[in-house]
């Protein structure tokens, strides 16, 4: 089986942990503040925090730019869950936008109709490795002095006219989870170029600690323990050559998969794709529809996957945002299907994949 998704963890990885333990400081240390360092160089020159999750690092960096109960903070419905429920954690409200039905990135028009005198910010996610249209959303903060945050989970390398994400905004949140384009196991890290808005996240994720002992804010145990980190220094030494692999099979399929009833993924003007995931869309022209292709490419040993099934808005966690205008979300959770792209696969594999396709045409 062709696996829609898997870590790519050699041999310096392996090395870089046993070290760790053998020195025995395995929590959070001096190879946290190595992965950081080397982390915001990467970035652009930004200062970075390295959190336990992707989500603990929405949350932090959302606390640390003051978000709180009856704030509310808009976010595509189309993502995963945690870009909403981060918002939730901090008491505030995610209220709930339409996306692009080509980038499948936050709609600025949709944005628009969604803010209101509560509005405190708006999470753009870079979905699957494409960046939202961070100069629209950009200006719509600038204009009603919002917080612009940058969910870049899936989008480690990506760019944004000459950029790399998660440099543009007041912060920026990635997540190192084992199928991102890069991982620690588990972990995150929050971006960002204000020196206040950096030492509250460090707080924050540090039990609210000024110093050893002495607690000034509500904070929480979201440190990353130098295991981690050591993992994350040599994943990212790797991160370009690991999204090269990832736009060559992107590549062959765009090329070959010119069928009916097939949409491949749409590349944002200026922007660098890195393909998270390789979403195409499958439309009624196809002959199979979306679910019944799933259990085809099982059956000839391809994994693929359904991101997402269920829009944010239609989440029975929230249920009182059903009501949401949201078409473009729905319509994607009907259509939308995930084939492999990760490092792991061959040029030889998405040719199988591209030939499983074009045999059901």
């Amino acid at each position: 089986m062709i696996p829609v998704a898997a870590p790519c963890i050699g041999k310096e990885e392996e090395e870089a942990v046993i070290a760790v333990l053998r020195s025995k400081m395995i929590a959070s240390g001096e190879v946290v503040s190595r992965f950081e360092e080397e982390f915001g160089r990467y970035i652009n020159h930004s200062s970075a925090v390295a959190t336990s999750s992707g989500t603990s690092a929405l949350h932090a960096a959302l606390l640390a730019l003051g978000m709180k109960p009856e704030d509310e903070v808009i976010v595509p419905s189309f993502t995963f869950i945690a870009t909403a429920t981060a918002v939730s954690m901090c008491g505030a409200t995610p209220v709930m936008a339409d996306v692009h039905n080509k980038t499948f990135t936050l709609d600025p028009d949709s944005v628009m109709e969604s803010v209101s005198s509560k509005t405190k910010g708006i999470i753009g996610v870079h979905l699957f490795g494409q960046a939202c249209d961070i100069h629209a959303l950009s200006q719509i903060c600038e204009d009603h002095s919002l917080s612009f945050i940058e969910d870049c989970a899936q989008a480690h390398g990506a760019e944004y006219h000459g950029k790399k994400v998660g440099s543009y905004g007041d912060a920026g949140c990635f997540s190192f989870y084992p199928t991102k384009n890069m991982t620690t196991g588990e972990g995150g890290m929050i971006t960002g170029t204000d020196s206040g808005f950096i030492e509250r996240c460090r707080r924050i994720i540090n039990h609210g600690q000024k110093e050893r002992y002495l607690h000034t804010i509500l904070g929480y145990n979201y440190r990353m323990t130098n295991m981690s980190a050591a993992i994350g220094r040599v994943q990212l030494t790797k991160l370009e050559r690991m999204n090269q692999v990832r736009q060559r099979n992107a590549e062959i399929y765009s090329n070959r998969l010119r069928i009916p009833g097939i949409v491949t993924p749409v590349c944002l003007d200026g922007s660098t794709h890195v393909y998270h995931q390789y979403a195409i869309l499958v439309l009624d022209e196809f002959p199979l529809p979306r679910d019944g292709l799933v259990e085809y490419l099982d059956r000839n040993g391809v994994g693929s996957a359904v991101h997402y099934p269920l829009p944010v808005h239609r989440q029975p966690l929230y249920k009182e945002s059903m009501n949401a205008r949201c078409p473009v979300s729905e319509w994607l959770s009907e259509n939308i299907l995930s084939l492999p792209v990760h490092p792991g696969i061959t040029a030889d594999d998405c040719e199988k994949i591209c030939s499983c396709l074009l045999e059901v045409n």
